[in-house]
This record gives structure tokens, sequence and C-alpha cells, in this order.
């Protein structure tokens, strides 16, 4: 498959979706990428503003908007920032979206970067709940732990040997099915890690955190996870 993700010849390819990317850095941007690539409505935003992000859109076809426009109308909505930026997302930021919308959340706490969240360190929330709670919506958490030039380079074909299995967790099962299938079309396989207050397991620091492997090894390393938190992700 190119680095681009154009599907094999003679594979149907699945209904386009709407979809919006909050955060263009690296998995953001590779995001946009591979999604353009196999035929969604991608609208993609920073915090930069639109005009920054004219060499993305040239180069993928994507739709550069504000933040506060990134979610309306879509489906799914991507919201890779870092943790510290969240609380300052714009209020409101999926009232625009599709009824039934899946929302993931890409996002890592490291205190080094984002600063102490009491509520991670001190009351055990998850990372997701906590940035879940800022948005008032349900999310889904993947691609957390995944390489952002893997998204490019590492899509495989379903059954292929070689093929990445990625941990999705989510309490919402319709829109944990969603993202799924939608990683599934992007070439990786996927494996469920549980509910939000699950996803610890592949937090920073887990054992399945960064791992390149398939469905057996990432279904094992989730079991061999501990919630307790690393020192090196602690404040």
């Amino acid at each position: 498959m190119t680095a681009h993700g154009h599907r094999p010849p003679g594979r149907a390819r699945r209904a386009q979706m709407k979809i919006g990317i909050i955060g263009a850095g690296n998995i953001g941007g590779n995001l946009t990428r591979r999604l353009t690539a196999l035929g969604h409505d991608v609208s993609v935003a920073n915090s930069r503003g639109p005009e920054t992000l004219a060499a993305l859109a040239e180069e993928t076809g994507a739709t550069p908007v504000r933040v506060e426009e990134a979610a309306r109308g879509a489906e799914i909505v991507v919201v890779t920032v870092p943790l510290k930026a969240v609380p300052h997302l714009p209020s409101g930021l999926l009232d625009g979206a599709a009824d039934d919308v899946a929302v993931i959340d890409t996002g890592n706490y490291y205190p080094e970067r984002d600063g102490r969240i009491d509520a991670v360190e001190d009351d055990g929330l998850t990372e997701s709940r906590w940035t879940e709670r800022h948005l008032g919506h349900p999310v889904v958490k993947a691609f957390n732990g995944t390489y952002a030039q893997d998204i490019l380079d590492r899509p495989r074909p379903a059954g292929d040997p070689g093929r990445l299995a990625l941990p999705v967790a989510g309490d919402d099962q319709a829109a944990k099915a969603k993202v799924r299938a939608l990683i599934e079309e992007l070439g990786f396989d996927t494996v469920d890690s549980g509910g939000i207050d699950d996803s610890w397991r592949q937090q920073p620091g887990t054992p399945v955190y960064g791992l390149r492997e398939g469905v057996e090894a990432v279904t094992k390393a989730l079991a061999e996870a501990s919630p307790e938190r690393p020192a090196d992700f602690r404040a």
C-alpha cells in the first residue's frame, strides 16, 4: 500500500464520511493525509488558524477551518491536541456535529509538557475520562500510542501477517464500533481494551504503548498492564 493509503485494486470503497480533525500535528496531519486519500470529506483545524494549514490543504484536499467549525456536520471528530490545550477548546465544540458523532481522543498526559493535572494524579481519572468531562461528550481513545509515521507507512490489508493492531477504549459501543471500522479501513486491526475507565491499560508507560505488533501481542500487553501510573509519567 502506498504512503497515502490508496486502496488495493478491486476493493470496494466504504461510504464517504464527514470527519473533523482538531489538531494538525504529527498524528492529526497524517490522519488528514490518509483519510482524504480514502475519499473522506475532512475538515482540519489548529490553534493558529486555517491560513496556517494552506500547505496541508493543498497537499490533501482537506478543508482548513477554524476550531469552532471543525465538528460541523461531522460523523467522526478527532481531538488530537496536547492535554493542556483541552480546557481551552471552545465551549460547544460539538454542537454542530452529527447526532451520533463519535469523538476520538488521541491524547496522552505528559506532566513535563502539560503541567500537573490533579484529577489525573490525585483522583485517579484516566486521561481520556478527564478529556471527556471537558468536552462534555463521550470519547473513544485510540491512536494515543501509535507512531505517527506508521499511519502512512504501516497500513496492511486484512489478514496480512504484518498488520499492526491498535487498542481502542470507549463506553459508547456504537461509537467504538464506528471508530474500529475506520481504523480497519485505514489498514490496521483493533483490539477492544474496555471502557474509558479501563483506558489506563493503553496510557503512556504501559506495555502496549508504542507496541508495533498484531492482535495477539496487543491483547497480551493490555492484560499485563498495571493501573499504577509509572513514575516517569507523574508530576
